[in-house]
């Protein structure tokens, strides 16, 4: 199974769970019109066959500080051994190869600016960035 073989009922199991990963089968299948064991049985298709690839939390609003860092890499350097090593970066979660100016989006985050800043410091040292573009995140919705 492939992203372009999931049917509508398992598009719909995927976007429940999206919306809440520990969403019970028996709920699911209420919800959707299947038996428990039917939800329970396209979940594991969907995992197996790396549809799905793994199921995570995502914590509340805190007093964290977040950025996004976009990044040029010079045309001499290999782009993903860059993003390879920014995720080893502390404060980085996410890294994205774009395309346009920039060629990496870096996001961000620390419990304070300070922490911020030195994860950029750190960035602009990585061999092979020429450039970087910082902006802090103010407001998220969803």
């Amino acid at each position: 199974m492939s992203a372009s073989n999931i049917d509508e009922t398992d598009d719909k199991i995927i976007r429940i769970l999206q919306a809440d990963s520990r969403k019970a089968f028996v709920d699911i299948a209420n919800e959707i019109g299947l038996s428990e064991s039917a939800v329970r049985r396209r979940v594991k298709n969907l995992v197996d066959s790396g549809v799905i690839k793994r199921f995570t939390i995502e914590l509340g609003a805190s007093d964290k500080t977040s950025a996004i860092t976009l990044v040029s890499v010079s045309s001499t350097a290999d782009t993903s051994a860059v993003s390879q090593r920014l995720m080893k970066l502390a404060g980085v979660e996410v890294i994205y190869e774009i395309t346009g100016q920039y060629d990496i989006a870096a996001i961000i985050a620390a419990p304070a600016i300070g922490e911020i800043n030195k994860c950029i410091d750190d960035i602009r040292k990585i061999e092979g960035v020429s450039d970087t573009n910082t902006v802090i995140i103010l407001k998220t919705m969803k």
